[in-house]
């Protein structure tokens, strides 16, 4: 299994229109893709993204096949609208929290 870990910050003055965004169309799209959900963290203080998501899929091939689709491209940049500083990476799923 992998991990596709998603950091990002939130848009000031756009985090309803986000969360609204994000538990309507993004995290179920996600599922419907193949991945699924694992972990999400939100940053209060200190320095990194202020959001923190990571979702796991069967393999690296699954991964790529997913990253690489339509759907994910049109998801992302409907993402993009309301966050800034994005960055994804792909790491070996380990369980637990990880960066």
């Amino acid at each position: 299994m992998v991990k596709l870990l998603m950091g990002w910050n939130l848009i000031p003055g756009l985090e309803n229109e986000y969360f609204e965004f994000f538990t309507k169309e993004f995290g179920p799209a996600l599922e419907e893709l193949g991945f699924q959900a694992t972990d999400m963290w939100y940053t209060a203080y200190g320095e990194g993204p202020q959001i923190l998501t990571g979702v796991i899929a069967e393999d690296l091939s699954t991964a790529r096949r997913i990253l690489a689709s339509e759907r994910w491209l049109r998801l992302k940049e409907r993402l993009l609208e309301f966050v800034t500083d994005y960055q994804q990476k792909i790491i070996p799923a380990s369980g637990g929290y990880q960066l």
